[in-house]
């Protein structure tokens, strides 16, 4: 009897955790879904996304015929055609007649006969719009510099003479799998079969997935981990396609616009659709950013403006809490680690970590993970370096110099109090002597040590 009440009781603690797992899914998923509702109103995803609509419709010609050129070039331009019939599906029976009509178009460009000037204005045309989706998506992921122009020229050609033609080269071999010999003799035969048969029915997730990934990490100024790339691809990718399906029964269903809007019908369809895949795209792009910050998932992203004196105390304290990590062999701090250490809002940290670099106190340690570490003996930086660094990063250097404003003696009154402060023993504390002076760390603070 008291075996059975403890087996009763064991099941019952077994259900209960299950309904409790459970419910702490729904909660997190709820928590992701609200975080990204919010961020299409707060960080005006939806206005980025129609500029980037019509942007694309502009450019969409040119766009095309360079990539028609290209792809004919290595024989594979014939795959154009079913590409955009699979991104305007969603139109249904009108997009093969936005689809032919887009082909008409690029038909009639002829990038041979453009010569030199007409070939720039056409690469410069398709950049601009590489321009604006990369300040989007500097956006999103908190990044104030864009490219150099060196490295965007470069990147910005690879993707232009690159990119379609492994994309389409990739289609067209995907296309032709099933009709190789091998690959029909291997599906005769059963798991095979199966195995094959399901996997076409997921191959256009994966690829728009997978696209999607690929966006994530290349267009942003900033490292992306591919983890977070692919967790942004997949809820970016499968939104993409629901929304497809959803889409396709609006367009069933607005047989009364014709009536009204009459052949334009086709254009505004077009222009609704292309507005909403930009907003998906830059959705699963937030969602990444999330996966990569989830301190911003419990909606701690204000940014606090910090006055002289709180600018000043946040540079010391970062300094301070990574030269502590640092001299005594722990794991670098990350921004997120930071943020929530100080219980600052992550763009403020960001904020003054980035005035720190830009000072050459502290260097990103290139892990992707946006860690830092000191950039240089921290025996050899003083209270005084950081704070000055604080102060004068952010002045207008060209300014500063000619800064003559005033009568003379408030210049002498300002120098001098500064001379003072500088000269001051707390001022000429090392950064290394104030971590061993005060510093109560121990190896649980960093969770894993550096490897030596």
């Amino acid at each position: 009897m008291e075996i059975k009440f403890f087996d009763a009781l064991r099941q019952v603690r077994q259900k209960l955790g299950f309904f409790e797992r459970l419910r702490a899914s729904a909660v997190l998923v709820f928590a992701w879904i609200r975080a990204l509702a919010r961020a299409v109103r707060s960080e005006g995803l939806d206005y980025r996304a129609t500029s980037l609509a019509y942007t694309t419709l502009l450019a969409i010609v040119p766009g095309l015929a360079l990539c028609f050129s290209l792809l004919k070039a290595f024989g594979v331009h014939n795959q154009l055609e079913p590409f955009l019939l699979q991104m305007l599906a969603p139109l249904g029976d009108k997009a093969d007649e936005l689809t032919q009509a887009i082909l008409g178009f690029v038909t009639r460009v002829n990038v041979g006969v453009l010569g030199f000037v007409g070939l720039m204005l056409l690469i410069y045309t398709i950049i601009s719009v590489l321009e604006k989706i990369e300040a989007a998506f500097n956006h999103i992921w908190r990044v104030t510099r864009a490219r150099s122009l060196a490295r965007r020229t470069s990147d910005y050609l690879s993707v232009i003479l690159l990119g379609p033609v492994l994309i389409f080269s990739a289609i067209g071999l995907t296309a032709s799998m099933p009709h190789a010999s091998v690959v029909r003799r291997l599906i005769a035969q059963e798991p095979f079969g199966t195995l094959f048969y399901l996997g076409g029915k997921l191959l256009p997730y994966l690829m728009i997935i997978t696209a999607f990934a690929f966006v994530y990490i290349y267009i942003p100024n900033t490292r992306v981990p591919w983890r977070a790339a692919l967790f942004g691809g997949a809820v970016g990718g499968v939104v993409w396609k629901l929304a497809g399906l959803l889409f396709a029964q609006f367009v069933v269903g607005s047989t009364s616009y014709h009536a009204i809007y009459s052949s334009l019908v086709i254009v505004i369809l077009f222009m609704i659709w292309l507005d909403l895949s930009w907003l998906i795209l830059l959705i699963g792009g937030q969602a990444a950013f999330y996966f990569q910050h989830p301190y911003y998932v419990r909606g701690k992203s204000r940014f606090v403006q910090l006055g002289n004196r709180l600018q000043e105390r946040l540079g010391l304290a970062v300094m301070y809490l990574i030269g502590e990590r640092f001299v005594h062999g722990g794991s670098p701090w990350t921004i997120d680690a930071l943020a929530e250490r100080l219980s600052l809002p992550w763009e403020t940290v960001k904020d003054g970590l980035s005035v720190l670099q830009a000072g050459g106190l502290v260097a990103e340690t290139g892990k992707g993970d946006e860690s830092f570490f000191p950039a240089r003996d921290i025996a050899g930086i003083t209270v005084w370096d950081i704070l000055m660094a604080m102060r004068t990063q952010r002045e207008d250097t060209g300014f500063a110099a000619h800064a003559g404003f005033g009568p003379p003696e408030l210049t002498t009154v300002s120098e001098d109090l500064e001379n003072a402060a500088a000269a001051s023993p707390a001022a000429r504390r090392s950064l290394r002597d104030l971590v061993l002076a005060h510093s109560s760390w121990t190896p649980q603070d960093s969770g894993q040590l550096r490897s030596s």
